[in-house]
């Protein structure tokens, strides 16, 4: 860039280009004593001086034109966070993907839908997972929009204000595979939202994993025992020979909570601090948000393994379903729809019934039809027309499945709704992700070919 400003001429850059080469070469082999170790106040004085010993200070000096370690800096800063976001975001798209295909597997298997900690309505293992899987696809999307933030070149910046040489700020956002460079310069140096915007939305990610991750450990528990975690993900005690622990689930609470905490760090860390440039939003706290991120790629790659492999045990769900009476919603409503009356008073004869199932510790197919017909009488104050085969049917959880038709609903239309919905949403995704990567690689070709050519001799 400086040199196509006619700031620098080109046998000065062909000698700090390749005086880099060596300096990175020598990093990289721990020849020559070229090892950063703390000698120099900082990484950006010992590039300065490798480069001055290795060439003269008139030559070397030039680099600094119209830039300042400040803006050196903050560019670094934003280029690794937004490979590691990149990298983030494809990690769950993975799981993503095979949430949903799990989804499509799973539309048919039921599962206990709970409400306060106690058994609610059926639903599918489907249906489920489809609820997560919309929340984790808009939380691609925040991580996308932090994206868009970080994705701006704070170079030419310089300390705060720009610089009075002629440089062209745009050719070094492109140079470096940024999508523009950032506005206001002051912004570009002072700002932090870059960072918290990143941490933040990581953040929101793992508090909805961490709610599924509880559910998993929840239901893979002796009591609900509604799913079953094969052994690949399971310790066995080392004194109880019959003890199956789903320890994968405990990790994964474990890394997610340990990553909400770094993130939390980070975020914590920019309160209260001025609005300039300052150590608090450099390599240190950095340094946490990217041990953040790599617990965040570990949750979602060990949940996408234990995703894919988890199976639901249909006779557990299938006896909770029975003895919870957790269709009782539905006998509610087909009263509404079969005897024509308001759906307080269907209400008020479930109630009466669920009591009575719950003081007998019957269910409701094992209830006497009768004790049926005298709950609707004592409410309603006559006999219910609908006979006892239809009263057993609509109270089965396959028809209170069948009947939830509308948009978001567990049954088969509302569900294949779903699923090319969230098919679409991940294509758009993915896209943008590859646009992204896309991106970072012309840009990498482009600096080298620039390089290459005001290398050569």
């Amino acid at each position: 860039m400086l040199h196509d400003c006619g700031l620098m001429p080109r046998d000065a850059v062909r000698k700090i280009l390749r005086a880099i080469e060596e300096i990175e070469q020598s990093v990289q082999d721990g020849k020559d004593g070229s090892a950063y170790d703390g000698r120099d106040e900082d990484f950006f004085y010992f590039l300065n001086r490798e480069l001055r010993e290795r060439l003269d200070v008139g030559t070397a000096g030039r680099l600094h034109t119209g830039r300042s370690r400040n803006d050196v800096d903050q560019t670094v800063l934003r280029m690794a966070l937004r490979e590691r976001l990149l990298d983030l975001a494809s990690s769950l798209a993975a799981l993503v993907d095979t949430l949903i295909r799990q989804a499509h597997i799973q539309r048919d298997t039921l599962v206990v839908a709970y409400t306060h900690g106690q058994p609610a309505q059926p639903t599918t293992w489907g249906h489920y997972l489809l609820g997560l899987t919309e929340i984790l696809l808009r939380d691609g999307d925040r991580l996308l929009a932090a994206y868009d933030t970080v994705d701006r070149c704070p170079m030419g910046a310089a300390a705060i204000t720009t610089t009075g040489f002629a440089i062209d700020r745009a050719q070094m956002a492109r140079l470096l595979g940024f999508a523009t460079s950032y506005g206001n310069s002051y912004g570009a140096i002072a700002g932090c939202d870059y960072a918290t915007s990143s941490y933040a939305a990581i953040e929101v990610m793992l508090l909805n994993l961490g709610r599924f991750i509880q559910d998993l450990g929840s239901w893979s528990g002796f009591e609900v025992g509604h799913i079953d975690v094969p052994d690949a993900f399971v310790q066995r005690s080392s004194i109880m020979p019959q003890k199956r622990n789903p320890v994968a689930i405990e990790h994964l609470r474990l890394l997610s909570s340990l990553a909400v905490g770094h993130c939390h760090t980070v975020l914590l860390t920019m309160h209260n601090t001025p609005f300039t440039d300052m150590n608090d939003n450099e390599y240190t706290v950095h340094a946490t948000g990217y041990e953040a991120i790599e617990g965040a790629n570990r949750t979602l790659r060990l949940l996408d393994a234990l995703v894919g492999a988890v199976r639901i045990d249909e006779e557990a769900v299938r006896a909770h379903i029975e003895q919870s009476s957790i269709t009782m919603t539905e006998v509610a409503d087909s009263l509404v729809r079969h005897e024509n009356i308001c759906f307080a008073q269907a209400h008020d004869v479930c109630t009466r019934l669920a009591s009575r199932i719950g003081r007998e510790r019957s269910t409701l197919a094992t209830v006497p039809y009768q004790a049926f017909v005298d709950d609707y009488r004592a409410v309603v104050g006559k006999n219910p027309s609908i006979a006892e085969p239809a009263f057993r049917a609509l109270s089965t959880p396959e028809n209170f499945i069948a009947v939830r038709t509308r948009p978001g609903g567990p049954a088969r239309e509302p569900m294949d709704a779903s699923l090319i919905a969230c098919r679409d949403h991940m294509e758009t995704l993915r896209s943008a992700l590859a646009a992204h990567r896309r991106r970072l690689d012309d840009s990498a070709t482009a600096l080298e070919t620039a390089a290459e050519r005001l290398s050569a001799n």
